[in-house]
Parts: structure tokens; C-alpha cells; sequence
């Protein structure tokens, strides 16, 4: 098939995706003040936009995680977790809580990169990790399949820019591998700089700069379908705790 020319590519699709987002949020840190508001308005604007572009299976807001042994997490700047069967989803006065088992990964979202802020994200997701989580088996037509093992969940962090004059050099990686065990954060975006992943093997990858959010996008498709679904909740656990 011979191409029209005057197609637009996809690449230059997913760059003005990039533009969109930058603005957005560049717009955001100008125009406001207040570093708290200013830090609402990014998460809202993160949580917009992967609720637009990813598919409808995920739902992603800011919550509390809680689990069947009444515990909770600190509260997670973006969750992305289960929409068609995590039943067990309460909201009072706009705050949402999440059930441990339907979350398929935790970001944390500033401003700027940092060691600090890389330390406190990692301190976020080790306050997930640490949750107990049930897993019921799962009852289908034809039968009835054991329960599902439970995934790592993954964690990162989102940003706009970087505070270290090598956005990606050894001390962002050096900081970045130094989170050990449940703190660990396994992708992340800082728009103006690149995304990053760390891969199987422990590299660290990074993309170009004038696609960070659309590989970081590429990137968190790749992790939610290695995790493939969450496991079964089970249900009387939770209901236990009004006993």
C-alpha cells in the first residue's frame, strides 16, 4: 500500500499527545502559587489523562489502600486499579478507598525529581506492599480456576522536571537502585527529561526527551499486561471486620 503523504504519522500524533501534556502542565506550575495547590492540580492533571488513554478495564484516582485486616496505606497520589470487579471501592467526602487486592500499581507525582522525593515515593509503595491481600478462587462456567498468585505491585513516579543537572546520570540511577525490597520503583516520567524503566536484567532504560510521556505510557501498558489481572477478592474477609 502506498502512503499519502499528507497523512499525518503516528509519531507526530504521539508528539502532540507530548505537547498537550507538557502544556498542560507546565501551564499548571506557572499560573499557580501555592506548592499545595499547584501539587493537586498536577496529580488531577496525570489522573485525567490516564484515565483517557487507558483502557476502560483500569481505573485510576487518588485513594487510601486498605485491606481485610482493617489497615490502611498512606494516601497514593494515582492508583490504578480494577474496574470491573473490585466491588469493595468506598468514597466519603472525596476521598476514595481502595481494596489492596484490586490495585495494579501506585505513583507518586511532584513537581520536580529528587533523591528526597524518590525516597518518599518509595515509602509510599512500601506502605501498599505491606498490606495482606486475599486471593478467592474464581468461579466461571465451566468450572472453577484455584486462586490467582499474587503479583508485585508496581510503583513509580511522576514528575515534570529534575533537580540534578544529569536528569538520568549516576546519581539518579545510583538514588534509584538504592530502594531496596518494598520501596522499590520500577517506572516513572519526568516530561521535560524522559521516561525510565528498570528492566528485567536491573538496567535502568530511559527514552528520548521528546517522548516521555508516550513511552512511559508504552511502558506502564507493558507492566499492567505482564500483571495480565488482578486476583479474586475475597469477599467474607472484608465482611468479617463489621463482626
Amino acid at each position: 500500500m502506498v502512503r499519502d503523504d499528507d497523512l499525518i504519522t503516528l509519531r507526530e500524533v504521539y508528539k502532540q499527545v507530548q505537547s498537550q501534556m507538557v502544556a498542560k502542565l507546565t501551564a499548571s506550575k506557572t499560573a499557580i502559587f501555592h506548592s499545595g495547590e499547584k501539587g493537586g492540580s498536577s496529580e488531577a492533571d496525570w489522573i485525567e489523562w490516564c484515565g483517557v488513554y487507558l483502557p476502560k478495564r483500569y481505573r485510576v484516582d487518588k485513594a487510601f489502600i486498605v485491606d481485610s485486616n482493617d489497615n490502611f496505606s498512606e494516601q497514593i497520589d494515582m492508583v490504578i486499579y480494577d474496574a470491573q470487579y473490585s466491588l469493595l471501592v468506598f468514597e466519603h467526602n472525596n476521598v476514595k478507598y481502595v481494596p489492596v487486592e484490586s490495585v495494579y500499581c501506585v505513583f507518586e507525582i511532584k513537581q520536580e525529581l529528587n533523591k528526597q522525593y524518590l525516597d518518599y515515593a518509595g515509602k509510599k509503595a512500601h506502605s501498599v506492599r505491606r498490606l495482606h491481600r486475599t486471593s478467592a478462587p474464581v468461579h466461571h462456567a465451566g468450572g472453577t480456576l484455584p486462586p490467582k498468585k499474587l503479583h508485585f505491585i508496581p510503583a513509580g513516579i511522576l514528575t515534570l522536571s529534575s533537580s540534578w543537572s544529569d536528569p538520568f546520570g549516576d546519581a539518579f540511577k545510583a538514588n534509584l537502585l538504592s530502594l531496596c525490597d518494598d520501596e522499590t520503583l520500577q517506572l516513572g516520567c519526568v516530561i521535560n527529561e524522559g521516561a525510565f524503566a528498570i528492566s528485567d536484567g536491573g538496567e535502568v532504560d530511559i527514552s528520548k526527551r521528546d517522548v516521555a510521556i508516550i513511552s512511559f505510557y508504552f511502558k506502564l501498558l507493558s507492566c499492567l499486561q505482564k500483571i495480565a489481572t488482578v486476583p479474586a477478592i475475597d469477599i467474607g474477609a472484608y465482611e468479617r471486620l463489621l463482626w
